[in-house]
């Protein structure tokens, strides 16, 4: 929700990552990878395409802007107008930085305003609503849970790759990235990897890894990303230890971008033996 209000507060106006962080995220370090991750979960609850939006826009490097038209919201008790702060530092209480700003209203803008609050709280449903179920079916009822079996230490997890490319226009390149990963690691000997349903799942919720490792039942989760530039394809992969967080093992691939079932296959398999290597993994 912060980061929707950053974007409507800037509507119009191109927003950079970084200021996404600071505003979304002040005081955390979080990679880049928690707007993209964050943007894609608006885009699905607001049923925006990111290749004809209607809502957010992606400006390819630069950052995100909010297409959307955003209207100030008159307060109907004092003739007072909400009218959203230019300056752009984040608050310590995440509360919304707004000015109170004196404005006579006529009959018409208390219209108007009465129908932008209409459409910012038929907004606000559209994604706290999915948000909180999905909260709640991760604690209560997640469709792959094993949480109460100890996790085996030769356990593991892909989660979806994430689709970087510009304009997002390789989500099924990654799709097919994660499936062809789990079909390797799951001919190697000892090895339990959950299936591509359970790992699927997860994709785009914004879901804590040890939490997401705990219902699947594993000791250990496989992220990464995909991007294009040009005629060549990048692929990073990384190996993260469920109970800390921590990343122990990751690589990056480049290839040219000619047969991409090929490149799958390629990519995946390099990844399987280099994990299968891990002296981490097999307890070493």
């Amino acid at each position: 929700m912060r980061l929707l209000v950053c974007l409507a507060e800037h509507a119009g106006q191109l927003v950079s990552i970084d200021d996404l962080l600071n505003y979304a995220w002040p005081g955390i370090a979080v990679s880049p990878d928690s707007v993209y991750q964050a943007v894609a979960s608006l885009r699905r609850l607001l049923g925006d395409d990111p290749k004809k939006p209607a809502y957010i826009e992606t400006v390819p490097r630069l950052g995100y802007r909010m297409l959307a038209t955003v209207s100030p919201w008159p307060d109907q008790s004092n003739g007072t107008q909400l009218i959203p702060s230019k300056d752009f530092a984040p608050t310590a209480d995440h509360g919304n930085p707004a000015l109170l700003v004196n404005a006579e209203t006529t009959t018409n803008s208390r219209r108007k305003g009465l129908i932008a609050l209409a459409a910012i709280a038929t907004l606000f449903l559209a994604i706290a609503i999915p948000l909180f179920f999905h909260a709640n079916s991760a604690h209560n009822d997640p469709a792959p849970s094993q949480a109460a079996l100890p996790a085996p230490q030769k356990s593991i997890a892909v989660l979806p790759f994430l689709d970087l490319t510009q304009g997002m226009k390789e989500e099924e390149f990654a799709d097919g990235m994660t499936e062809e990963l789990i079909d390797k690691l799951s001919k190697i000997p000892g090895l339990r990897v959950p299936s591509p349903t359970s790992s699927f799942y997860f994709k785009g919720k914004q879901i804590p890894v040890a939490d997401i490792a705990k219902s699947l039942g594993v000791a250990y989760v496989v992220d990464g990303s995909v991007r294009k530039s040009g005629a060549m394809l990048r692929v990073a992969a990384r190996l993260v230890r469920a109970d800390n967080g921590y990343v122990i093992w990751s690589e990056t691939y480049d290839r040219p971008f000619t047969d991409r079932l090929m490149v799958q296959d390629d990519i995946a398999g390099e990844v399987a033996k280099a994990l299968n290597a891990s002296s981490e993994l097999n307890g070493r």
